[in-house]
């Protein structure tokens, strides 16, 4: 599944890549996949959702891959991964993956939050590109991500508790250090995506909607990302995608299935916008 060699060419002219590392994001509004492979990746959650156990929310499907090894055949693509070599280059790991779905009328909203923060000191550098696939339609009514541009270079926000009896997890960045006023909404059809820094401030709105939102969440590092192994201890594998290694970290295997790693996360992690 991996390509060692040839250089992938960018889905991005250079008008594209220099918007992205200036403003922290990218909305790509062309279909990612073919007609079939988008299909088969959409059966693919469908299939994942019917079989989730009663009362399990739909806003915590982290890490499906863990489990769901099928998932490979777009995590490892050329099409996904040609939007990310162009900020992290040819040499690439899958970092994680989430699968983002909003019932119509009952989901939550996700407080305005930088992903970095929950990875801090993890990773060195902290360097994650990620890639939000359309599976339905992504609009503001039923609560499509929301970006503040240029946040990306702000470094680490500062936190403050808010309600999980509303919002999916229990920390936002602090009022006063975001500038809502700036956000842009990230209004997608299904097969098409988004990119956006790791450090980039971003949230989303409750789903009032009768339609249901969901995104297929893709992030990547650079091989030469280090793993503060020490610290992650035992609930994360990285996936090499694209390339070699640099850093001298260890890789999972593709074609296992890491089901008590998935659940192990499932308790501790937090869910996705």
């Amino acid at each position: 599944m991996i390509n060692t060699t040839a250089k992938l060419k960018s889905r991005f002219s250079p008008e594209e890549e220099a918007f992205y590392r200036k403003e922290g994001y990218l909305i790509y509004k062309k279909p990612v996949f073919a007609p079939e492979k988008f299909q088969r990746l959409k059966a693919c959650f469908e299939d994942i959702l019917a079989d989730l156990p009663e009362g399990f929310s739909t806003e915590m499907m982290d890490v499906p891959h863990f489990t769901f090894t099928q998932l490979y055949e777009w995590l490892f693509s050329d099409e996904i991964l040609s939007m990310v070599t162009p900020f992290l280059g040819d040499d690439v790991a899958l970092w994680s993956s989430h699968f983002l779905s909003k019932p119509g009328g009952v989901g939550k909203r996700v407080p305005w939050h930088e992903d970095s923060a929950y990875w801090r000191n993890f990773l060195d550098p902290m360097d994650v590109v990620t890639v939000w696939i359309a599976i339905d339609p992504s609009t503001q009514e039923n609560g499509c991500m929301k970006v503040i541009p240029r946040t990306q270079g702000n470094g680490f926000s500062d936190y403050e508790p808010v309600d999980t009896k509303v919002n999916v997890f229990d920390k936002e960045i602090v009022r006063r250090q975001r500038d809502e006023s700036k956000a842009v909404y990230i209004e997608l059809a299904p097969n098409e995506a988004s990119v956006h820094d790791c450090h980039l401030q971003h949230a989303s709105d409750a789903n009032t909607s009768p339609i249901r939102r969901c995104g297929y969440n893709m992030r990547y590092i650079s091989t030469r990302t280090r793993l503060n192994r020490e610290l992650i201890g035992n609930w994360q594998k990285i996936f090499l995608a694209r390339g070699r290694d640099y850093a001298g970290n260890e890789y999972g295997d593709p074609s296992v299935s890491y089901i008590d790693m998935a659940r192990t996360r499932t308790k501790h992690m937090k869910s996705g916008h």
